[in-house]
């Protein structure tokens, strides 16, 4: 496709980590790029490479998306360009810690920029794709939205309504034009972590983030609407879905269950 054809890729996060990534795939191929973070020096470097690199026109858009202004900014553009085709929300911070020892604020802004910036920016860009028929979303969650560790309750908690979210943004635009993609990653070597905490895992299980985009980009062109970059067996994700499904359909019932009859009788 031509540059015209792809149209212009909004990434959210993109001065590092997956972000950059996505950033440079994109140019890659041939998409002119909205670059959105708050180190303004790190997109005017990063909007130089590429542009030079990939003859793509990028224009940095410097946002802190824990702050509702900001990302009001940001959807103000994304429902006013029409140019704009895709919007990658990759945007993300951890805070780690229990419940006992968590600073509420530090959860706060975790789940502004996680959970309250994606929900925007996808209600600011689901109706303009659909309104041009034309356009894709990607939200990007974590392996953590369908389980948890110690130390990742409200993490978890942000990125399970992510993953919630996205699929049920994709039943809303079936049969249109309009993709919508969950990817969803395990350990990866991005800024998210603390370079202690990476350092000390088994780096058998730890994914550049060079491989998690590509492998995102791949399960895009292959139709996927979750993408588990780092899960070789398919068939988990089938499994987890018709579980699902089973659950959902014995949740239709307006009677308690008979177990529970059986304890309130006792």
């Amino acid at each position: 496709m031509s540059k015209a054809q792809q149209g212009t890729a909004i990434v959210t996060g993109a001065s590092a980590g997956l972000g950059k990534i996505y950033a440079d795939r994109l140019a890659r191929r041939g998409y002119d790029l909205v670059l959105v973070a708050r180190r303004g020096d790190k997109l005017a470097e990063l909007a130089d490479t590429l542009t030079r690199q990939y003859g793509v026109q990028v224009r940095p858009f410097v946002a802190d998306l824990s702050r509702s202004d900001d990302v009001e900014r940001l959807a103000d553009l994304i429902r006013d360009d029409a140019g704009i085709t895709m919007l990658v929300n990759n945007a993300g911070v951890s805070v780690p810690g229990s419940t006992t020892t968590l600073d509420p604020a530090d959860v706060a802004w975790q789940q502004a920029i996680n959970v309250d910036a994606v929900n925007r920016l996808s209600l600011a860009a689901l109706p303009a794709f659909l309104e041009r028929d034309r356009g894709t979303l990607v939200n990007i969650a974590s392996i953590l939205g369908f389980g948890f560790l110690p130390s990742s309750t409200f993490y978890s908690a942000g990125k399970g309504h992510v993953a919630n979210l996205t699929r049920a943004l994709q039943n809303e635009v079936q049969g249109t034009n309009v993709r919508v993609q969950l990817v969803a990653p395990s350990v990866t070597a991005t800024e998210i972590w603390e370079e202690d905490r990476l350092n000390a895992m088994d780096p058998r299980i730890v994914m550049t983030a060079e491989d998690c985009v590509d492998a995102a980009l791949a399960g895009l062109d292959l139709g996927e609407q979750v993408t588990f970059p780092s899960v070789e067996d398919a068939q988990l994700w089938k499994n987890f879905e018709e579980a699902a499904a089973k659950l959902m359909q014995g949740a239709m019932s307006g009677r308690p269950a008979s177990r529970y009859q059986a304890a309130a009788h006792a």
